[in-house]
């Protein structure tokens, strides 16, 4: 489905009117630099240099989320992926981009240029690392801006959760390799898209077991 500017626009307008993000009940919102787990709304591997994993995972958050990778499912999904394969082949990096309302009118503006470059960093410091491109709400606009980049380096996976543009292909990533989660009423990623902000769009923490066991099925990796 593409969306329209109108529809863009609606959708930056429905976000705006928000309270302020200031975390979920479950997701705590708390500070951190590196990849540990769900205390954690900020993971930095790629640029902080760490030691290169099997898997690196770049992670692009919601709206008006706090640190890198927010706290609605990019903590759980490190955490659920550190579980099923060994915190010794995740690498984990959030998007630094401002995920702001006006970049939903932008189809997630800076951020999939951003991710693009990280992705190709950890590549230039970790050649043989799988990339997993990982995005929600907005995210799924980043994700799916990146993959139109990485024609030459193709990421070997992409789980977007959320997605405003659930329903089209991301570029350079197989049908295969690629995971939507859209939870039954949530009018970003369902159809007919309303946008509305309901309790199905923040409960994606649910899908992180089944995410991290598609990550390791189309990686290969596995504890």
């Amino acid at each position: 489905m593409l969306l329209t500017n109108s529809i863009l626009l609606a959708f930056a307008a429905t976000v705006t009117a928000l309270p302020q993000f200031t975390g979920f009940p479950g997701f705590p919102v708390r500070g951190g630099g590196g990849s540990g787990g769900t205390g954690s709304n900020t993971a930095n591997d790629i640029t902080n240099k760490s030691p290169c994993k099997a898997i690196t995972v770049i992670f692009a958050r919601g709206t008006g989320e706090s640190g890198n990778i927010g706290s609605v499912i990019g903590p759980k999904l490190l955490s659920a992926l550190q579980s099923k394969v060994g915190a010794a082949n995740v690498a984990y990096q959030g998007v630094p981009y401002p995920a702001n309302a006006a970049g939903n009118a932008q189809q997630g503006g800076t951020g999939g240029a951003l991710m693009t470059s990280l992705a190709q960093q950890a590549l230039q410091q970790c050649p043989s690392t799988k990339i997993v491109l990982s995005g929600y709400s907005q995210g799924g606009f980043v994700v799916h801006k990146a993959g139109s980049s990485l024609s030459t380096t193709p990421p070997a996976a992409a789980i977007i959760f959320g997605d405003p543009q659930n329903g089209q292909a991301v570029a350079n990533v197989p049908a295969a390799r690629l995971k939507e989660y859209c939870a039954q009423g949530d009018g970003v990623c369902s159809t007919p898209r309303t946008f509305q902000i309901t309790a199905a769009h923040l409960s994606y923490g649910n899908n992180a077991p089944d995410a991290a066991n598609f990550i390791s099925s189309v990686t290969g990796v596995t504890a």
